[in-house]
């Protein structure tokens, strides 16, 4: 039978207990929500659910194209401007998902015999961005800048640093002054994910590359998703205005992908905006995460330290893992859960995330409902 072996594999993945599963979730859910990454509690915010309504009767509700043929709006130009003042990066250049944006920001500038410098933590996309550049890659240890330069030594042509800025799983931050060292000590390009940077981290969340000084730093280039902080969906990739013009006529993810929809690029404009206006969001989220490590760890959890708004909890195994997760969210509170395969470390974990406007009462709520449920 052709597809045979996707029962064979299915079989195995029941026995491992490592199958997924699909949870609609509700309009009105009654969970307390420390699983998504809506890390300033905009996606649902009036202001941005009527950017996107607006979007959408101005724009209609798709973008009916790619960006080259007829799916660029007014819009997208809009957006595009903002978040590149708003980081400090020359241009930016807007795409229908964050995977989208780092497969094309690390394909489209790692040519035929380049090498590229991956490190172990890495998220997915980057990993597949790495897969499918052209050139060698090599993954090198998590956070560790001396093995990048130690890499990079052995560059016979274009070189190029990937990095996550703020790493999903634990919620640690990469070394990135370090790393922008390392890759001009050998002419190397970086490029560094801030999904969970931008919104969090840097004056006002203007990111993690900003609150580096590497905001607008020519050999740097920056991505970032438009479905965390910003509420909304899609990607974009910053950097200098060359880089994102090379972009625009390389990168295939981008030239064969439809646009992004008006009415998440309307929702991502006015949580932007908003967020210019309500800078202490990002504070606030910070807070949280701190306060979120704190009382765990003060009940005797192991939690890592947050430097951006993920706080992890290690759970003794995989299957401890999946029931204490299951146990929460039977409890009223709704987490992620991290275990093999997903880890590269091999540490099953809770993973909570800060949102700023939980209240201090929710997060002891939350606190205590992780505790109870402790296997």
């Amino acid at each position: 039978m052709a597809f045979g072996w996707i029962d064979e594999q299915a079989s195995a993945r029941r026995r491992a207990g490592l199958v997924r599963t699909l949870r609609p979730r509700p309009a009105d859910s009654p969970l307390l929500d420390l699983a998504s990454n809506d890390y300033l509690g905009l996606a649902r915010h009036p202001e941005i659910t009527e950017g996107a309504a607006e979007a959408a009767r101005r724009w209609g509700g798709g973008a009916t194209g790619s960006r080259l043929v007829t799916g660029t709006t007014e819009l997208h130009g809009e957006l595009e401007r903002e978040l590149a003042d708003f980081c400090g990066f020359e241009a930016a250049l807007v795409f229908s998902s964050g995977y989208a944006a780092n497969l094309a920001a690390v394909t489209a500038l790692a040519p035929h015999g380049s090498l590229l410098v991956s490190d172990a933590g890495n998220h997915a996309s980057l990993i597949d961005g790495c897969r499918l550049a052209r050139g060698t890659t090599q993954v090198v240890a998590h956070a560790d800048p001396e093995a990048v330069r130690k890499a990079l030594s052995t560059a016979t042509g274009p070189a190029l640093a990937v990095s996550d800025t703020v790493f999903s799983v634990d919620g640690d931050a990469a070394p990135l002054a370090s790393l922008a060292t390392a890759c001009r000590e050998y002419g190397a390009g970086l490029v560094v994910d801030d999904a969970h940077g931008l919104g969090v981290l840097g004056d006002g969340g203007r990111g993690a590359p900003h609150a580096a000084g590497l905001a607008g730093a020519p050999d740097v280039v920056v991505t970032v998703t438009l479905s965390k902080s910003l509420g909304s969906q899609g990607g974009a990739v910053l950097g200098p205005a060359h880089v994102i013009d090379h972009l625009v006529n390389a990168a295939r993810t981008f030239i064969f992908d439809t646009g992004l929809a008006p009415a998440a690029t309307g929702a991502a404009l006015a949580a932007l905006r908003l967020l210019r206006r309500e800078p202490e969001r990002a504070a606030r989220a910070r807070e949280v995460a701190r306060a979120l490590h704190t009382r765990l760890t003060a009940s005797g959890h192991e939690a890592v330290r947050p430097d951006a708004a993920v706080v992890s909890v290690r759970a003794p195994s995989p299957e401890q893992a999946v029931r204490w997760a299951a146990d929460c969210r039977a409890a009223g509170l709704a987490v992620g859960c991290f275990r093999p395969p997903s880890v590269p470390d091999g540490v099953s974990r809770l993973r909570l995330t800060a949102r700023a406007d939980l209240t201090e009462g929710q997060i002891d709520r939350a606190v205590g409902i992780v505790g109870d449920t402790r296997p």
